[in-house]
């Protein structure tokens, strides 16, 4: 139901938009028209029927099945669904259609509204040659490089060497981490300008490629901006991003503690500049790579809404879907660049459904059995599309939320998303929030120490889990033990190796946390218990123990997925480290290879199949 009393303080701007998206960034979207008084249109894939954006919004269409390219990127059924509807304009959210400049032209053309910026901008930022050129015509600093389009694998040895190693191969469409890969030598640009063209068709429809420096041990951090349909272009602050796996960001934050007020300044007015230069209108993020001597290069621009643009609304106050619709409207911003502030410090944590043991994080699926988010704490953001009882599927992005703290101080910010992290209950797939927690408690996390190699630096080996020291390890099984005894007494002092540990709490087993105080000191426990008797721990150690597989033998998937190509035959003799086959799991696409020579006994697999974890693909003699 729409608040009138709201609505009465507002500028009047559309009745009703269509989010041609889906999941949390939908659920967004719709939140900012509830409060401006406009009612919504959610589309969505059969699989999606009972999703929460759904249920958020005041009507829903179907758009198709659940493959992406029959449903979220059908252009036909959402045309249809806009309509049907009567919808006056169209948020794209992130991803999908969103920097689609064919979509953005058929609105146009049925004098519906894209809230974004118009297809001259799309088009030539979403071109990273083209945006390339424009940024130095602009007067923005640039990453040497090659500014053609490479078309064959040899042409991409040829300008790595010119360029000198290491170079960055990526898409020339699109952005997210897809269709990126850094080489190092002439046979890995072979295989990145391959991996990265299937990548970049698989998800832009676009196997364009570039080659460019790549800038190693960088930071990445980026500018929000923000310009209306007048010629006022506005820096909303930096975002440091670097903490990143298989470059997709992490954990992100705002502002960044390595940038000074002269180094933001210039990046800011850089920025601005670049949006100026194609007449841009709406949010969008200027992205940069930043050296060691603060020197900063442009990467791309992204032309819609980030993921990440939550903790730029923390420190700025501002609400940038409404600024998105108003610019859409035709009004001039309401803010001056002296305006804009920075109150405050905000943190973003990607809580995902993957294994973050496996590469620091494949995919997982499965339904969340136990769900429960920590908003229930001061200065804590929760943006998700999901609730308990949901399906974390194949089809989409993994994400489940991104959990957003705010403080005064980074310090503060830090502290509350340690805590929140310990109270978010995510039950039925596994999920990566014991690598963030990892990553936001490091001491070099903590003193400001990162770059894009953080991870990789931090845990050459993969992460591994929290290792607990001895102390630890003591209240941990003290904790374990109290439990056990009693739900009935208020406290507890338990004998472990090593002394007396006091452990007191509410012991209510109804919940899946348990607060407790461990010799003075607060914790939160979450709890999966298995307590044997004196006589079953005895008997215990005679059970034996599950041989690990021989997996030198057989390769199976490390994740779900489908099988893009098969590259072996049985009677095929592979060396080590050669392809066997490829799997894509949400739009990424990853090489499987073999650990020693050997002859291929038996082939499991066929392009086109799904695959789920741990299924066998492939047998070797």
């Amino acid at each position: 139901m729409i608040n009138r009393s709201v609505c009465r303080f507002l500028p009047q701007t559309f009745d009703k938009i269509l989010i041609a998206n889906r999941g949390e960034i939908a659920c967004r979207v719709i939140k900012t028209c509830k409060k401006m008084g406009i009612k919504t249109v959610a589309v969505h894939s059969d699989v999606d029927s009972s999703a929460v954006h759904v249920k958020m919004a005041d009507e829903a269409v179907c758009v198709g099945p659940a493959p992406t390219n029959k449903s979220y990127l059908n252009m036909d059924a959402i045309m249809d669904a806009i309509r049907a509807t009567g919808a006056q304009a169209v948020h794209p959210g992130y991803g999908f259609l969103s920097e689609n400049k064919e979509f953005a032209k058929r609105l146009a053309a049925e004098d519906v509204t894209f809230i974004g910026p118009d297809t001259h901008a799309i088009q030539a930022m979403g071109d990273k040659i083209e945006s390339k050129l424009i940024a130095k015509a602009a007067q923005v600093n640039t990453i040497p490089g090659f500014d053609g389009v490479v078309k064959t694998a040899e042409e991409a040895v040829k300008i790595a060497q010119d360029i000198g190693y290491p170079v960055m191969i990526k898409a020339s469409a699109g952005g997210g981490g897809k269709g990126m890969r850094i080489s190092w030598n002439d046979e890995e640009t072979r295989e990145g300008f391959r991996f990265s063209s299937q990548e970049a068709a698989s998800s832009f429809g676009d196997d364009r490629l570039l080659i460019e420096k790549y800038i190693d041990n960088p930071r990445h951090i980026e500018i929000q901006v923000l310009a209306d349909k007048h010629g006022n272009a506005l820096w909303l602050n930096e975002r440091e991003c670097s903490i990143q796996r298989r470059n997709q960001k992490v954990v992100e934050e705002a502002p960044s503690t390595f940038l000074d007020p002269t180094t933001r300044r210039a990046m800011g007015e850089q920025a601005v500049q670049l949006a100026k230069a194609v007449q841009y209108s709406s949010a969008g993020t200027v992205e940069f790579l930043v050296d060691s001597n603060r020197n900063f290069y442009f990467l791309e621009m992204n032309t819609r809404l980030q993921v990440e643009h939550p903790i730029t609304e923390c420190i700025t106050g501002l609400d940038l879907v409404e600024q998105m619709i108003r610019v859409a409207k035709g009004y001039q911003l309401k803010h001056k660049q002296e305006d804009i502030p920075i109150n405050g410090w905000a943190i973003e944590s990607r809580v995902y459904a993957e294994d973050p043991y496996k590469s620091f994080g494949l995919p997982s699926i499965g339904r969340l059995s136990q769900y429960q988010e920590p908003i229930n704490l001061s200065k804590v953001r929760v943006d998700s599309g999901i609730q308990e009882g949901s399906d974390i599927s194949i089809y989409y992005d993994p994400m489940i939320s991104k959990l957003v703290t705010y403080g005064a101080t980074r310090a503060e910010a830090l502290a509350r998303m340690e805590d929140a992290l310990d109270n978010y209950v995510i039950r039925g797939v596994t999920h990566n929030i014991p690598l963030l927690r990892e990553i936001i408690t490091h001491p070099r996390f903590i003193s400001g120490d990162i770059s894009t190699n953080f991870l990789p630096e931090v845990y050459p080996d993969g992460f591994k889990g929290h290792q607990l020291e001895a102390d630890k390890r003591r209240e941990l099984l003290a904790s374990a033990a109290a439990l056990y005894i009693t739900t009935q007494l208020r406290s507890q002092k338990v004998e472990v190796d090593g002394g007396k540990v006091e452990v007191s709490g509410q012991w209510n087993l109804a919940s899946p946390l348990l607060p407790l105080t461990i010799n003075g000191t607060d914790r939160m426990l979450q709890f999966k218990l298995r307590v044997l008797s004196k006589l079953a721990a005895e008997l215990n150690s005679y059970m034996p123990e599950k041989v690990p597989e021989d997996t030198s033998s057989i390769l199976r998937s490390p994740m779900p997925g489908t099988v893009v190509a098969v590259s072996v035959k049985p009677g095929d003799t592979v060396a080590e480290g050669q392809e066997i086959c490829v799997i894509e799991a949400m739009k990424m696409q990853n090489s499987l290879t073999a650990v020693r020579q050997a002859k291929v006994k038996n082939v499991h697999c066929k392009p086109g199949e799904t695959v789920g974890e741990g299924d066998l693909l492939v047998e070797l003699e």
